[in-house]
């Protein structure tokens, strides 16, 4: 399960600690991992652990590090740089597979030209193997046709989709 950051505001640091202080002692041995968390939520004013997290709601997390390493390789909404990491350049190859039309049959031509439009590097060519290679395009043995996978992206992939789109 994924740990939820939670925040505390403590108003006086010196009534918290010695509530706290007071909890530890009637403890026989040190309190595990949950009694820890309500030893602390009652310290700061409230009934339980529960009660602290209904009455501040979890922070936002922070973008994960594949997200940010992804956004780096963008300026404007087109790609500018290979990423070195296969997990990352997965991740910037749904950018492309949102540009592919649905359920549609290209030729290598017009899959060309929506790579070509959405880099500076220059390599779409690399850009088209990859997207056979992550799975998210299929193409006929002769390679002359292609076609989107239809698939549900992943959270990240959505993210960097609606971080990135260029500018029309």
């Amino acid at each position: 399960m994924p740990r939820q950051t939670q925040q505390v505001t403590i108003k006086d640091l010196s009534t918290f600690t010695k509530s706290l202080r007071a909890s530890l002692q009637q403890q026989d041995a040190f309190p595990s991992h949950a009694k820890m968390l309500s030893l602390v939520s009652k310290a700061a004013g409230f009934d339980n652990y529960q009660h602290l997290k209904a009455e501040r709601p979890a922070t936002p997390d922070r973008p994960s590090r594949g997200l940010e390493r992804a956004l780096r390789c963008f300026d404007q909404g087109i790609m500018t740089r290979w990423p070195k990491q296969t997990a990352v350049q997965g991740l910037c190859l749904w950018t492309f597979w949102a540009q592919l039309p649905a359920n549609v049959d290209l030729r290598e031509k017009q899959v060309n030209e929506v790579l070509k439009s959405g880099n500076s590097f220059g390599d779409h060519v690399l850009l088209r193997r990859s997207l056979i290679d992550h799975r998210l395009v299929t193409r006929t043995r002769d390679g002359a046709t292609y076609r989107r996978i239809e698939q549900a992206p992943p959270s990240d992939a959505l993210a960097l989709m609606a971080a990135v789109q260029r500018p029309v």
